[in-house]
């Protein structure tokens, strides 16, 4: 079993951090993780944009902040990610948003999913190292709920139906942002909600 503490303190990075390395790789011609391809290059050059657009249009809504303000505990939020998941740019923003509006109540690490196979193993989505994931842990570092990701459940079922009518990830990819592009991110914000509202 991971040691999520451990990982959190020694292992995560700030999110301001993460967007400064993703931006730093990318001037080198590459990007995190392994595969330094164009696509993957293309992919975190776009997601780039997106984390830009989400930072400055996202506005959290009252339910969300309502639920938050009642949390009497302080958390923990260990986001496992990488800088070409085009997911991650569209949702990750938005946790840094919730983090940035409580700081008394969340703290924010992210770890890269490709040096961190044996935390994201335990925390697959249907078999697969999906990402981003986000894993809640209370003041001593212990897992409190179960992980959250890679997107919202609507989203991931429009997926699975998108992937039944094309094989072409081109055109899936096109789908899924155009999906995010028109929600707003208002589908993430309610899910979060509702795990939020789990807590203490």
């Amino acid at each position: 079993m991971s040691n999520y503490s451990d990982i959190f303190e020694n292992k995560g990075i700030p999110y301001a951090n993460y967007r400064e390395k993703i931006t730093q790789l990318l001037s080198q011609g590459q990007t995190t993780g392994t595969d330094h391809s164009e696509a993957m290059l293309h992919y975190t050059k776009m997601n780039l944009q997106r984390m830009n657009r989400v930072e400055k249009t996202t506005v959290l809504n009252d339910q969300l902040l309502q639920v938050i303000d009642h949390l009497k505990g302080k958390y923990k939020f260990l986001v496992i990610s990488e800088g070409w998941c085009g997911d991650a740019a569209q949702i990750v923003p938005v946790i840094d948003k919730i983090v940035s509006a409580m700081p008394d109540k969340f703290d924010l690490k992210l770890v890269w999913r490709d040096q961190n196979l044996e935390l994201i193993d335990a925390h697959l989505t249907n078999g697969g190292r999906a990402i981003p994931v986000l894993l809640i842990l209370d003041e001593k570092g212990d897992l409190v709920l179960p992980k959250w990701g890679p997107r919202p459940q609507i989203l991931q079922d429009l997926l699975l139906n998108w992937k039944k009518e094309t094989t072409d990830m081109q055109v899936i990819a096109e789908q899924l942002h155009r999906w995010y592009a028109k929600d707003k991110t208002q589908a993430i914000q309610k899910e979060l909600t509702e795990v939020l509202s789990q807590l203490d």
